[in-house]
């Protein structure tokens, strides 16, 4: 049996079309695993090539939808085809998502780590390089915001809500 992206489920491991583990269950808007045969939410494909600016734009609809773990899917697809010296980059905007999946889930540890991790990634980056503004985004103001947001995890120990929390790409934050 395979699902809608070709993954196919039974026993053993679930693999893809290409034989590589890949597991099959549906995931929820967090990207948590559900039963199989429950109805998720349908997963982000993988291995995309986007311009930059598409990339920004996919992953800003998935966050402003409470998706942040999609949104980091799009991230990861941008850092592992971009050119190398924007790897850093894509990777560190990937640990901001991945935080505030975590924190949006209720792992108050791994999200403040991984939101503080993101924030110095893009920061490092935009000193290195000197663009402060990649593809119109606001590099200074997102390590601002998932600090913040890494305190009030920690401080609240409470889980988040990803859609009231999801930063702006290209501007201000909440």
């Amino acid at each position: 049996m395979s699902d809608a992206s070709g993954v196919r489920a039974g026993r053993g491991r679930d693999r893809d079309v290409q034989g590589r583990a890949r597991n099959a269950r549906p995931r929820d808007g967090l990207g948590r695993p559900l039963p199989y045969g429950a109805r998720g939410v349908a997963r982000q494909p993988e291995g995309i090539v986007r311009a930059p600016e598409e990339t920004v734009a996919e992953a800003q609809a998935l966050l402003d939808a409470g998706k942040p773990f999609h949104a980091h899917e799009v991230f990861e697809d941008a850092w592992k085809s971009g050119p190398d010296e924007e790897r850093a980059l894509w990777r560190g905007l990937a640990q901001l998502a991945v935080g505030l999946t975590h924190a949006a889930r209720g792992n108050t540890a791994g999200g403040a780590r991984l939101l503080r991790r993101g924030a110095g990634a893009v920061e490092g980056w935009a000193a290195e390089t000197g663009r402060g503004r990649p593809y119109g985004m606001e590099v200074a103001g997102l390590a601002v915001w998932a600090r913040e947001l890494a305190v009030v995890v920690e401080r609240d120990a409470a889980i988040v809500d990803a859609r009231a929390w999801a930063p702006r790409l290209h501007g201000k934050q909440l």
